[in-house]
């Protein structure tokens, strides 16, 4: 029996080992954020605004966004911080979504526009032209955890 405890704790300590390695990796990876001032002057300038709200439905404790994006026709500008995570992706989406599922089922309609490797502020350059009457959304996704962050309707 006591060994049983003992195994049960060494995996537990394990498990939250692991746990805490998944979180804290990313943060301790991150790039330096982009200077606020420079994304401010692009957020004023973009074509389209919108808010992430960090209590939207789709978003948990651990998965959350909350600051102003800018979006231009050649990049996308955030002020503001993103809950940690690895592998964030912003896409434009035709519709609101405000899950998992819900964007599962619309992810081939939408249009990735690069990587967001920081937490607190990003810029995300790309080349595509983009008809941006197709799309209402900007959206923040884990591709490795198939993971809603966050997302709204800047249309």
């Amino acid at each position: 029996m006591k060994k049983l405890l003992l195994l049960a704790a060494f995996l537990a300590t394990l498990a939250t080992g692991f746990a805490a390695g998944i979180y804290a990796l990313p943060i301790m990876i991150a790039p330096a954020s982009p200077d606020s001032a420079q994304l401010s002057e692009i957020i004023a300038e973009a074509e389209y605004t919108a808010t992430f709200e960090p209590d939207i439905p789709g978003s948990d404790f651990l998965h959350w966004g909350e600051g102003r994006v800018g979006i231009s026709r050649h990049q996308v500008a955030f002020i503001g911080e993103l809950a940690p995570g690895p592998d964030y992706r912003v896409y434009l989406v035709p519709q609101y979504v405000n899950s998992d599922q819900e964007f599962l089922a619309v992810k081939s309609s939408a249009l990735q526009l690069g990587e967001v490797n920081t937490f607190n502020n990003f810029l995300v350059a790309f080349d595509q032209q983009i008809d941006f009457t197709q799309y209402n959304t900007v959206l923040v996704w884990c591709e490795t955890f198939q993971k809603y962050i966050s997302a709204s309707q800047f249309r």
